[in-house]
């Protein structure tokens, strides 16, 4: 929906919305009361909502499309309600959608220019379950191009469709002559955008991620992700990378707002779609709500990974140091842990992962990058895992023949050919260097190699890695500072919960010119466990979240 469009509608609803609620910063759990009190409806949520984007949407561009159904949707809620009938936990909460999340009612781009005009022949799985649960699609927001697969540089939440998002807590541009194309002063974390439920667009929204991709916006924006157990909500529907590590999670502002989502997301049972949801049992009604444990973190046992993820190392056969963290995220992580102490955690510190130490390079996580990038052309790619760039094209060509007509490409070779041809259009201002190593894999002749691969990130990241340390340690989780875990554990496909925590200095390098002072960024903690573990995981990032509650809104929008 155009900005001018949607600001005539809401100018012309506007008497109608009741002044008795806000929908800033309003919990999911406040809006079913006040709908339920009928102090609010439905359709008052979703008329402040549209009004706040047409306040702000300017300055961040955090949506790429709007639901022109929203307000219809919400007084068909309003209806069922009046006359007795609740979908779900969802029932008329105005929610949002990353675009690459089919809706048969609202385009889903992915960001590319290629697919502006795609209206997919059917939901993804995790659409159907949301709207089963009550919930109103406002948007589908702004997101990295095809979730960051594309190319090497590209800047976090930028698209070729839309251009760039930027982060509520500093949204201006870059100044600085090397890096003034356009892109935010301060990064909003990619693919998923959480700049909308940051600034209270909607009431929560769904992010994927393959490696980092929910765990680093939900940092950058001040906001808890939960990135679940691959397999834990289907991904049928969802414009892939490598289905061995995708998954969708909530992106929320509260704990329980995202372990109400989770919920919502997850099915009651397995999708015939997805063979991988076999994976978890879901909790009693999907109710993750019932984790929420405000003394969850006496007597847990919590461990500190201190090698690379707080202190610098250097990897065997490398000369230079690598990881780490700052004074200001140290000093932050070192507070959090105070408070984990304080609420009768055991810290077990150091819990290093082993395969971070190991001196053997074969066995060494940090020697054992992805392949990405023009230097990791076929052939010249030995040292790193095919894992993303062959799911990439073993699924992104899968996922095209599932659209059937509708496909505007029929295979990674056509887009990367309709990109260059379209070049004018503005496709490749960051090249597609990702997509052509992609596409120079066969599926059938590199199998071999990637399942040789997947075995080792597995090995890495997962036996000689998560589950060696928990095991050693009898671990209830590992803590990681803001999204510093996110690779090691997107690897195996395990969850990670984010809760935010501080705000810590931001001076980039190299500095901003004078009198353009760089902007304190939000900091959280993530705490990760094996695979399943998200009840115990939501458990003690619930009572985190409860002895901190340093969330901070966004000041510049109120």
């Amino acid at each position: 929906m155009p900005l001018l469009v949607l600001v005539a509608v809401i100018v012309g609803a506007s008497a109608q919305v009741r002044p008795s609620f806000t929908v800033v910063e309003a919990t999911i759990a406040e809006m079913r009361r006040a709908m339920e009190d009928g102090r609010v409806t439905s359709r008052d949520l979703v008329l402040q909502s549209l009004t706040r984007i047409a306040l702000y949407e300017d300055r961040l561009n955090a949506i790429i499309t709007v639901n022109p159904r929203a307000l219809e949707e919400a007084g068909e809620r309003d209806r069922e309600r009046a006359a007795g009938r609740v979908r779900g936990p969802l029932h008329g909460i105005p929610i949002a959608l990353k675009d690459n999340i089919h809706t048969t009612d609202i385009r889903t781009t992915g960001g590319a220019l290629a697919f502006a005009d795609l209206v997919p022949p059917y939901d993804a799985t995790v659409t159907r379950h949301l709207r089963e649960a009550g919930a109103i699609i406002l948007a589908k927001t702004q997101m990295t191009e095809l979730a960051n697969w594309v190319t090497v540089g590209m800047p976090t939440n930028y698209n070729s469709l839309t251009g760039y998002g930027f982060n509520p807590y500093d949204p201006r541009r870059d100044p600085r002559r090397a890096t003034a194309d356009g892109r935010p002063a301060l990064a909003t974390g990619g693919s998923s955008s959480g700049v909308g439920t940051a600034v209270s667009f909607w009431a929560a929204s769904v992010g994927t991620e393959t490696s980092g991709s929910i765990l680093s916006p939900t940092n950058q924006n001040m906001l808890v992700g939960i990135k679940p157990t691959v397999g834990r909500v289907s991904r049928y529907g969802i414009i892939p990378i490598t289905a061995d590590q995708d998954t969708a999670g909530p992106m929320a502002r509260t704990v329980a707002d995202a372990a109400l989502m989770l919920g919502a997301m997850e099915g009651a049972s397995p999708d015939p779609n997805d063979s991988a949801t076999t994976a978890c049992t879901p909790p009693p009604d999907r109710d993750y709500t019932r984790f929420l444990d405000a003394g969850a973190l006496k007597g847990a046992r919590i461990g500190i990974p201190r090698a690379f993820f707080y202190d610098r190392v250097t990897p065997p056969r490398s000369g230079e140091p690598r990881g780490g963290l700052n004074p200001d995220q140290r000093e932050a992580i070192d507070e959090a842990i105070a408070v984990l102490r304080a609420q009768g955690a055991e810290i077990v510190d150091p819990a290093d992962i082993p395969s971070v130490l190991d001196p053997d390079p074969d066995k060494n996580f940090l020697t054992w990058n992805i392949c990405a990038g023009p230097d990791n052309a076929k052939g010249r790619d030995a040292g790193c895992s095919t894992v993303f760039k062959y799911g990439m094209k073993r699924d992104f060509d899968a996922w095209l023949a599932s659209l059937g007509p509708a496909a505007p490409v029929k295979t990674l070779t056509e887009l990367r050919e309709w990109n260059l041809a379209h070049r004018d259009a503005g496709t490749l201002k960051y090249g597609q260097s990702n997509l052509d190593i992609s596409d120079e894999m066969d599926v059938a002749a590199d199998r071999a190699r990637h399942e040789a691969d997947r075995k080792k990130d597995v090995f890495l990241s997962a036996t000689h890695g998560i589950d060696e340390a928990m095991q050693t340690h009898r671990l209830d989780a590992l803590l990681f500072p803001g999204p510093g875990g996110a690779a090691l554990a997107a690897r195996p496909g395990y969850p990670t919960v984010m809760v935010p925590f501080a705000m810590v200095p931001n001076p980039p390098a190299p500095a901003f010119p004078d009198g353009f002072g760089a902007r304190p960024a939000p900091f959280g903690v993530s705490f990760t466990a094996g695979a399943c573990s998200e009840p115990r995981l939501i458990a003690l990032a619930y009572a985190f979240e409860q002895a901190t509650t340093r969330r901070v809104p966004p000041p510049l929008f109120p």
